[in-house]
């Protein structure tokens, strides 16, 4: 397998360190979407990463089909996202606000590339307020008594990869101290090799 993209983006960075905690040997290719778009659309018409190129020839495109390949493959003992009921619900919540504030932070720093007249204020207001938002309830949400000696699942990889990029895009969002518990969950993750091993 191939998983194209950078790890300075938090999709591609959750991808790779799933495929470290599973223990699945993959080639990293660590192509721009900016300064290497033409071979990225090689894999991805769209230029959209990550991309997983599997050794058969098919591709697959976008983080969330990626990692529902990967727990297919993986099995039931393995998956990183539980297979059913309140427990998986719970999960994918978890997973779905992690992504959504990520989407807001790329929103925001994207808009800060443009000329300084041509940006919208509005929009980093409110772009500012949905982070702000998704961030409250991952705090809230999530298990106060997690442990980095547990097993870790797709919510704890999405969390750390998110809060790591939210720090270093949109620090204002995440001043030390306001959310003590991603912070947690960010900074033990973070020690892992699976973590280590992909480097934003």
């Amino acid at each position: 397998m191939k998983l194209i993209g950078r790890y300075d983006s938090p999709y591609v960075r959750r991808v790779g360190v799933s495929l470290h905690l599973l223990g699945l040997a993959f080639e990293h290719l660590p192509l721009s979407p900016f300064s290497q778009a033409a071979d990225l659309r090689k894999y991805s018409p769209l230029g959209r990463m990550p991309v997983l190129a599997l050794s058969e020839g098919e591709v697959i495109i976008d983080s969330f089909a990626i990692l529902d390949y990967l727990d297919e493959i993986a099995g039931p003992e393995r998956k990183l996202l539980p297979s059913h009921g309140a427990t998986r619900r719970k999960a994918l919540q978890l997973v779905v606000n992690a992504t959504g504030a990520t989407d807001k932070a790329i929103a925001m720093n994207y808009e800060r590339r443009r000329p300084l007249p041509q940006q919208s204020a509005e929009w980093l207001s409110r772009c500012r307020g949905q982070l702000d938002a998704a961030l409250r309830e991952l705090e809230t949400r999530r298990d106060p008594e997690w442990s980095s000696t547990a097993k870790l699942t797709q919510a704890e990889i999405t969390i750390a990869t998110m809060f790591g990029y939210i720090r270093r895009v949109e620090p204002a969002a995440v001043v030390p101290g306001t959310y003590p518990l991603l912070e947690r969950v960010a900074r033990e993750c973070e020690c892992r090799p699976e973590f280590l091993a992909c480097p934003p």
